[in-house]
């Protein structure tokens, strides 16, 4: 007999017409601990007070049309009947690899106009985007999504789950892996690793790309547990690709910048601020007659 587990509610607030669902409360949740982090770091290493208030406001919509873009090219024929569900993103579908291009093309660029350390800035992020992407998958818990193949309930029991996650990993009539559990948990994990490689005082970029490759090694692994993967034709995972990509792309810079004596400065030296090529006014004595 199957048995009958009511999902929570996926709405978090209902406004007359307007729905506040949970997704975009949890994935919002994630961006704004994140920003609190990194801006706190930001003036402890001697940045300007408004550098993070400032790059989110053009970072965050940035980065979300460019997860939204990655998952629909990979997921076209999920839209290709009814196009305008392609901006109805509090069903969920935003690919983090997506918004992690777009931010940092965009920070990127942000740091070459306004003349800051762009590999800096990486840094100070890096542990506060791990920390918004660990909160932000229990938007897909709420969502129901982002799960692993089938299990027992006496499976996820013996994981020492409480009640509502083991309901909630039953989804019509199956229960599965909570994949989402295990990558919030790495990333929760990968933000504690940061935080102490501060200490350790890496070269700048150094701990950005330490970032990409606890984060990408973590991915590799769930994603081959998840049935919900974005595909490159038939048999390749998407994430798992890009995944081997940013290890090996993260490895290559760590080697060249240092082997090319790009990185001279460390995490915990002052910001220097940019140069100003302003011209000074030279101003003449009058000599007394």
């Amino acid at each position: 007999m199957e048995e009958m587990i009511e999902p929570l509610d996926r709405v978090f607030l209902q406004l007359g017409p307007f729905t506040i669902y949970w997704y975009g409360v949890l994935i919002g949740l994630g961006v704004i601990v994140g920003y609190l982090m990194a801006s706190r770091e930001s003036v402890r290493r001697g940045m300007p007070k408004d550098t993070f208030s400032d790059f989110v406001m053009y970072v965050i919509p940035v980065a979300i049309v460019f997860a939204r873009l990655y998952y629909v090219i990979f997921r076209w024929e999920q839209f290709a009947d009814d196009p305008i569900r392609v901006f109805y993103i509090w069903e969920g579908g935003l690919a983090i690899h997506g918004a992690l291009i777009g931010g940092v093309l965009t920070a990127y660029i942000l740091t070459k106009k306004r003349q800051l350390s762009f590999w800096q800035l990486m840094d100070v992020a890096a542990p506060s985007i791990l920390i918004g992407q660990a909160i932000g998958r229990w938007g897909n818990f709420m969502n129901q999504e982002v799960y692993g193949g089938p299990v027992t309930r006496e499976f996820l029991e013996g994981l020492m789950l409480p009640e509502f996650i083991i309901n909630q990993m039953y989804i019509n009539g199956t229960y599965y892996h909570p994949t989402f559990l295990y990558e919030s948990i790495w990333n929760f994990i990968g933000v504690v690793v940061l935080l102490l490689l501060r200490r350790v005082n890496l070269r700048r970029g150094e701990l950005f790309f330490s970032y990409l490759i606890w984060y990408s090694i973590g991915r590799f692994f769930i994603e081959g547990m998840r049935l919900d993967n974005l595909m490159i034709g038939d048999s390749l995972r998407t994430a798992q690709i890009v995944s081997i990509l940013l290890i090996v792309g993260a490895l290559l810079l760590w080697w060249y910048r240092r082997a090319k004596g790009l990185a001279t400065e460390r995490y915990l030296d002052p910001h220097q601020p940019a140069r100003t090529n302003g011209n000074k006014k030279k101003t003449k004595k009058k000599k007394k007659k």
